[in-house]
């Protein structure tokens, strides 16, 4: 499989090759795979994510939508309610990350003590 070309914005604001360095630029913050998580279970508005039972901050979730957009996990889409606002769905290259959270789920399932899952993907 083909792996687009990067920019070349992108690649000077990487701090090495390392691929595990330059994945977690962009997806190793404490809130950027709660939203890739709530994308996963079919949430797809601002508003969904901001009532996420995590509490993200409205304007930490704005920078971190913008910078999931900017990087190609996520695609802004018309909203399906019809009106004006628009909703987020995630790119190919974002639901790759699916099997990076279902390694998550299954790693604090069977190591940290009263977690559970509370939703199933749709």
């Amino acid at each position: 499989m083909a792996r687009p070309q990067r920019s070349s914005t992108l690649k000077s604001e990487r701090r090495s090759p390392c691929p595990v360095a330059c994945s977690l630029d962009i997806i190793g913050d404490r809130w950027t795979l709660l939203i890739v998580r709530d994308l996963v279970l079919g949430r797809s508005r601002f508003r969904d994510f901001a009532q996420s039972p995590e509490g993200i901050p409205t304007n930490i979730l704005s920078e971190r939508l913008e910078r999931l957009l900017e990087h190609g996990v996520v695609e802004q889409i018309p909203a399906e309610d019809g009106t004006k606002r628009l909703a987020y769905k995630l790119t190919p290259k974002g639901r790759a990350l699916g099997s990076v959270l279902k390694a998550l789920r299954d790693w604090g399932l069977a190591w940290e003590k009263g977690t559970q899952v509370l939703l199933e993907p749709k």
